[in-house]
């Protein structure tokens, strides 16, 4: 893929750990924090284990970071997706791809880790939409991907992918996005208000995870060909 990336919440362990298998894959990464200087932390940490140099991979605050990318994810906390939204919304370009990965858990908001919240705008990615610019397009993916599978890079992600919006053009470009890390497959979800659905399974896998005492579970949807 040609299209700059930039990942808000990159230095938290979904958001590295996306960076990881981008870099690896050869894109140019921008990673954005709210605090610059973690930021060039991260970038140079994903340097070295990808062996890409700094042109490939860049450290920068939030709003730097997004400004100009054309495609723009979000992997923060439900308590700062919000926040974060208003903090870059001026420095998005007309037309770049959001892509939401924010997964409503009780954790962000002190409440049990698995405990699904439900926004009020009927999903996290739907309460995105809500705060951004009209002219970007917005798409949630990347929700079932675990942090500790995607920080493996000996080792394939075994795990599908569901990507929602309402654009099908963004929801195809995230999809080869999504392709980039070995073993993913991108499934179209279909429109936004789909991304309730791949919220709830990525809570379920958090419960998982907790249940059977492991870090990396994932789902693959069978009987479907994601290239037809």
């Amino acid at each position: 893929m040609s299209e700059t990336v930039a990942i808000l919440g990159g230095t938290g362990a979904e958001g590295r750990g996306l960076a990881l298998q981008w870099a690896r894959a050869g894109l140019a990464l921008r990673i954005g924090s709210r605090d610059e200087a973690r930021a060039r932390e991260a970038a140079a940490a994903v340097r070295a284990a990808t062996r890409v140099g700094e042109e490939r991979v860049q450290g920068l605050a939030n709003a730097p970071a997004a400004a100009g990318a054309d495609i723009v994810v979000l992997t923060v906390p439900l308590s700062a997706q919000i926040a974060t939204i208003k903090t870059v919304r001026e420095h998005l370009r007309p037309g770049a791809i959001v892509v939401d990965a924010t997964v409503p858990v009780g954790a962000a908001l002190g409440d049990r880790i698995a405990h699904i919240v439900t926004p009020w705008a009927g999903s996290a990615a739907q309460q995105a939409r809500a705060f951004l610019p009209e002219s970007v397009r917005l798409v949630s993916a990347f929700h079932s991907l675990s942090a500790v599978a995607l920080a493996g890079l000996e080792h394939a992600v075994e795990c599908d992918v569901l990507v929602c919006g309402d654009d099908a053009a963004a929801r195809e470009t995230v999809r080869r996005l999504a392709a980039c890390i070995a073993g993913v497959r991108a499934i179209d979800g279909g429109p936004l208000a789909n991304s309730r659905f791949a919220e709830h399974i990525a809570a379920l896998l958090i419960s998982l995870n907790a249940r059977y005492k492991v870090k990396h579970s994932g789902v693959r949807f069978t009987g479907i060909d994601p290239e037809r």
